[in-house]
């Protein structure tokens, strides 16, 4: 018999990225193998062209037959003997997305490290797509600190990580460590491929100028020792990069050294004080400012000049406010605006560890910013160090909640949010908001 129309898998907008996509399908040797089959039976379905590479493990438990009969061509296995010469290079640089699934301990090790023994780990390190690993593996064996240290150093390389489910494993036990469903590995595919097609477009900072400031400042006590906070600079940079990326052209002030994106102005400053001049001196000339920086509040009314001794005792510290720099900032952007001139799109961001919407809302009001980045650094997984952040933009008009992500993805929500005030029309903090 043959199908009709009502037959067929119908298709489905929010899976549209899909359609068209060349997706190659990595399976690994583990007993949530048999998943990647529903798997790559849906990205089919969704309209991609599905390339499976299959493992020595794979093979163990589930078919190449079984793969080449649903995908798009038939399944690779190994480096050598197929049809093609250098399977591992027409499949990386035709990918437009590579989705392991599921990705074992083994898988992630290797590609961590570099290792290209098989033909998944060398198609891993021959594409510049987007890669989307789904690992899957006992609870002991995922929270193992080995498995931890490469998942987060394939995130910090821009990775994407969809975390393992708790519930029923295999041998009758349970805990972390299932595959996620098919269903939502598609939809993360899905939301992955629309992103990229957005930001390969995406030219919106093309010719602006963004500065950024990031790090934690640090006030000294006296040569040896200083006052200083948690903050990595680790969002800071990611905002840099992003918009650097999106055409801006990038001042950096920081006080930490990581790597800065190719061609921007990098300021080293360490107290607020020089934090504070670099940063009002250049942002009248700016298109947008974004304070991600940890400034102290309070620093030593006076550094000894002399490294203070144990023996001598505690030493009795006198502090001073800081400069603020986020309010100077909006002073300065509201006399611009009295006076009919050009002034910057304002950033703050707001680490709090409670009442984070309220107290990022008292921040945007107060400085007299345009929005204010809130993140609750008591979070699991957020705030300082991390390589992953939730946090809540908030505006005058409303606010955004971007859920537990990489700072990447972070950058760019927060990019996305300063564009919308490039329209004229986008209402900004009104002059006559000045705080008391």
């Amino acid at each position: 018999m043959t199908a009709g129309p009502a037959d067929r898998p119908q298709p489905d907008d929010r899976l549209s990225s899909l359609r068209g996509a060349r997706i190659v399908l990595g399976v690994s040797g583990g007993i949530a193998a048999y998943k990647a089959i529903e798997l790559c039976r849906q990205l089919v379905d969704a309209g991609a062209h599905v390339s499976p590479v299959l493992t020595k493990g794979a093979l163990r438990f589930v078919g190449a037959a079984t793969f080449s009969a649903l995908a798009s061509e038939p399944a690779e296995t190994s480096l050598f003997g197929g049809a093609h010469p250098i399977p591992h290079t027409r499949l990386g640089q035709g990918a437009d997305l590579v989705v392991v699934a599921p990705a074992t301990a083994r898988v992630l090790g290797s590609y961590a490290a570099g290792i290209s023994s098989d033909l998944l780990g060398a198609t891993l390190l021959a594409t510049r797509a987007p890669v989307l690993v789904c690992p899957a593996m006992h609870t002991e064996m995922w929270q193992h600190p080995a498995v931890q240290e490469n998942v987060a150093t394939l995130r910090r390389r821009g990775v994407h990580i969809l975390e393992p489910l708790a519930g029923r494993l295999a041998g009758g036990d349970a805990g972390v460590g299932r595959l996620q469903e098919p269903e939502a590995v598609v939809a993360e595919a899905a939301r992955l491929l629309a992103a990229r097609a957005t930001a390969v477009s995406r030219d919106d900072y093309a010719g602006r100028r963004v500065l950024v400031a990031a790090g934690g400042t640090r006030e000294p006590i006296d040569p040896v020792r200083f006052i200083a906070n948690r903050s990595s600079g680790k969002q800071g940079y990611a905002i840099a990069r992003a918009a650097a990326k999106r055409g801006a052209t990038v001042t950096l002030v920081t006080t930490v050294a990581l790597d800065p994106p190719p061609g921007a102005e990098v300021l080293e400053v360490e107290t607020a004080a020089e934090m504070a001049e670099a940063v009002l001196s250049r942002a009248p000339s700016q298109d947008v400012v974004v304070m991600a920086a940890a400034v102290a509040d309070f620093r030593p009314a006076a550094a000894a000049p002399f490294k203070l001794r144990k023996s001598d005792g505690p030493p009795e510290l006198v502090l001073e406010p800081t400069p603020d720099i986020l309010a100077e900032l909006g002073r300065a952007r509201r006399a611009q605006v009295g006076k009919g001139g050009f002034a910057p799109v304002l950033v703050g961001f707001a680490a709090e560890t409670e009442d984070l919407v309220e107290r990022a809302g008292e921040k945007l009001r107060s400085k007299g910013v345009d929005l204010v980045v809130g993140n609750d650094v008591a979070a699991e997984g957020a705030g300082f160090a991390h390589d992953t952040n939730a946090v809540t933009i908030v505006s005058a008009s409303g606010r955004v909640d971007v859920p537990l992500a990489s700072k990447r993805e972070v950058a760019e929500a927060v990019l996305d949010a300063a564009a919308r005030f490039f329209d004229p029309s986008t209402p900004s903090i009104a002059p006559e908001k000045e705080s008391q």
